[in-house]
């Protein structure tokens, strides 16, 4: 289990765990000191003075190493006093990762557990007050079975406790790292149509006033009942063909609008360039317009054309901002079902839309490298019963992974397959590919190939864990050129609650 490279390192405590004891100076004797440590308070005294001859005792100031990422993890660690906070510390930003304190029962023992199979320390643990504490060495941990064996079974029951306070750190870690990664690209996303729809909004006030002055406009003429019809009509054909025409290239529209233009000045038009435009995007030619000239008559022409031109910018405009409200929408809804906002943890996933989710959410990091996404996905696909918030997870850290190892103008192939057993995903790039020396480590937590401050070392090591939780395997293949990530689901899925489902 891959968290058992930190089930020897204390997690962050309470405050309400601590003890009332704590940041009160212990004796200077270390084995009275050693009787407030919970899990040794009621061990006899001469197992104590055992541990404590056998024991090396450690004062620290502020700011000092207790140990150092990659050190060896050969000792346990007895706080007596003081605390000290522990970081991966390879940038200046990197987060806490756990905090150790003398008088916090979850804390004040770590290091090297009996039955741990850590070998390094993952992090580097540093002094935050004046500190003091016992480390034991590793190689004493048969003696200490025999000598101390009560000691030694609660200190089994400390190790699993903080395996498990670890997996629901990291749990929430996984989440917070994975809205990290698409907070940005989502803000893009609905900046651009949110700022479209407010442009057009803006637009839609003044065009509503040029209807409203072509209106009074039109008024003075006392248009005939026949005359009102014609200019009726005319709009609803413009309006419904702008609606539904395929945009002309820039060319042919500036020469359409020259042409309009001209026509327009010849008959005494003045302003047409204000309209031509909106009458080009509509469809409407010279045939439309001297048809129109001779319906309404020349003496309420220039009115009408500015009724209609007005009318086409307000109907423009009301689609762009229906565009704009719609993409935003849709990004709502693939947020709300990415992360399976209001619903089960426990979900029937359809898989292409979770992964098609993932890559909309993305889209702004896909665009920015202008990678071409190929989808491959299985017509016979069925649903699984999943976490399916979860398994965005892991869609997220590949797809970014792959994407951040791609160059510009790279390619990622998304596939899905139904194997007789699984449900396989495959996540393929043409990046650079793993280095041959790192692959046997991509999957531990804490380690990253990226450069400092890009990566937390905790993505595949989430995915990791997600698609085990869920009885799958993954796997990848790599050499330059051709990274493929494989994620295998079972068919047949067996949920915490041994609830077994068919698909």
């Amino acid at each position: 289990m891959e968290d058992e490279r930190l089930e020897g390192i204390g997690v962050r405590g309470s405050g309400e765990e601590v003890r009332a004891h704590a940041g009160v100076a212990s004796p200077a004797d270390a084995l009275e000191a050693l009787r407030r440590v919970s899990i040794f308070a009621d061990q006899p005294a001469e197992q104590l003075r055992w541990f404590v001859e056998n024991a090396e005792e450690r004062r620290l100031r502020p700011g000092e190493p207790l140990f150092r990422k990659g050190d060896a993890a050969d000792r346990m660690i007895v706080y007596l006093e003081g605390e000290a906070h522990s970081r991966r510390e390879e940038s200046a930003a990197d987060s806490l990762v756990y905090i150790a304190r003398a008088g916090d029962p979850t804390t004040e023992v770590t290091g090297k557990l009996p039955y741990s199979r850590m070998e390094t320390f993952p992090v580097t643990s540093r002094a935050v007050a004046p500190t003091r504490v016992l480390l034991f060495p590793e190689r004493l941990f048969p003696e200490m079975l025999q000598r101390m064996p009560a000691l030694v079974q609660r200190l089994v029951g400390v190790m699993s406790d903080r395996v498990r306070e670890f997996t629901k750190t990291v749990d929430q870690s996984d989440k917070l790292l994975a809205l990290g990664k698409l907070s940005a690209g989502l803000a893009h996303e609905l900046n651009n149509p949110a700022a479209a729809a407010r442009r057009a909004a803006d637009e839609l006030l003044a065009a509503l006033e040029e209807l409203r002055a072509a209106d009074l406009g039109l008024c003075r003429h006392q248009l005939s009942p026949e005359q009102r019809a014609a200019v009726a009509e005319f709009e609803q054909a413009a309006v419904a063909h702008s609606a539904s025409s395929q945009p002309l290239n820039a060319l042919e529209q500036s020469d359409r609008e020259d042409e309009i233009n001209s026509w327009l000045e010849a008959r005494g038009v003045k302003g047409g360039w204000a309209v031509a435009q909106s009458l080009v995007e509509a469809g409407i030619d010279i045939a439309a317009l001297d048809e129109l000239k001779k319906r309404v008559g020349a003496s309420a022409f220039a009115e009408v054309l500015a009724r209609v031109g007005a009318q086409l910018s307000v109907a423009r405009l009301a689609a762009d901002i229906k565009t704009s409200a719609g993409r935003i929408s849709e990004l709502v809804l693939a947020i709300k079902e990415y992360s399976y906002m209001d619903q089960a943890p426990l979900q029937e996933v359809d898989l292409h839309r979770s992964l098609d989710n993932t890559l909309l959410i993305l889209k702004h990091k896909l665009k920015k490298k202008s990678v071409n996404v190929v989808r491959d996905y299985a017509a016979d696909l069925p649903r699984l019963t999943a976490f399916g918030g979860e398994l965005n997870q892991v869609w997220t850290n590949l797809i970014d992974n792959a994407v951040d190892a791609m160059a510009e103008g790279g390619t990622l192939r998304v596939r899905t397959r139904r194997e007789p057993l699984d449900i396989l995903v495959e996540i393929r790039d043409n990046g650079a590919g793993v280095p041959e020396d790192v692959r046997a480590r991509i999957f531990e937590p804490f380690f990253t190939t990226k450069s400092v401050g890009e990566g937390t070392g905790l993505g595949l090591d989430a995915v990791l864990r997600i698609v085990r939780r869920h009885r799958g395997n993954v796997r990848f293949e790599s050499k330059p050129g051709d990274t493929c990530f494989q994620v295998r689901l079972p068919l047949s899925v067996k949920d915490p609650t041994g609830v077994q489902e068919e698909n």
